[in-house]
């Protein structure tokens, strides 16, 4: 249990959610699900993507759970064309496909997250509000297989373990900012990566930001796949 995002404080508003998949079944059972957690309301959900940016246009969700393979408009195009339409919603893809393609197209496109649907209904409701606070999430199993995709490069001299096989990015980073691009891309929080390397949380947080600046990113979803085209992951 995260009592921290499981059980938020009474004042804070719920995060609206509007649940994207072509099977009934599916979509209607993580609706439910959802919908009994505390700060989460589902405010609808949508066969395809084209009746998914249909609604999102209407209703206003906060976050859109997006299945990839759909009739119709499948995930990957619905959520570029969400981008542009509705850029202050998060989607994030959650889908039983962990083809590597899918997930670069997902993020490229402007996916938020990339989750499997085997996660339990606690995981799913606080990755819907980790989306909500703007994190990028990667399900840990396709992180490995982006991981064992990628090709050994070049170097870069890593804090503490000599070197890891990584290109060097066009804009240099330091040792420091190489450790916390690699753990955002894990999809960690700020509150994560400052336990894991013993700084405070605004610390990383100003890391961040400049490494955005740095590589001219916009977001943590880019930073996760620059990580992934410089072999951080």
């Amino acid at each position: 249990m995260r009592p921290d995002m499981d059980q938020p404080p009474e004042s804070t508003p719920a995060v609206r959610v509007l649940v994207v998949d072509d099977q009934r079944l599916i979509r209607d059972g993580i609706a439910s699900l959802l919908s009994i957690r505390p700060g989460i309301t589902v405010v609808g959900t949508a066969p395809d993507g084209r009746d998914a940016v249909a609604k999102t246009l209407e209703l206003g969700p906060d976050v859109v759970l997006m299945d990839v393979r759909m009739p119709v408009m499948d995930g990957v195009e619905a959520v570029a064309v969400l981008r542009e339409r509705a850029p202050e919603c998060r989607v994030v893809m959650l889908t039983t496909f962990d083809d590597e393609e899918y997930v670069v197209q997902a993020l490229r496109a402007g996916a938020h997250g990339y989750l499997l649907k085997d996660l339990p209904a606690e995981d799913l409701a606080h990755a819907v509000r980790l989306a909500h606070a703007g994190v990028t999430q990667l399900d840990s199993s396709v992180a490995r297989r982006l991981t064992d995709s990628l090709p050994p490069t070049g170097t870069v001299a890593g804090p503490a373990a000599g070197s890891v096989p990584v290109q060097a990015p066009a804009v240099a980073l330091s040792p420091r900012e190489i450790d916390i691009l690699r753990l955002l891309a894990h999809g960690h929080t700020n509150r994560e990566i400052a336990a894991r390397l013993y700084l405070s949380e605004g610390t990383v947080k100003n890391h961040v930001s400049r490494i955005l600046q740095r590589l001219a990113l916009r977001d943590r979803t880019q930073a996760a796949l620059r990580a992934r085209d410089l072999g951080l992951l």
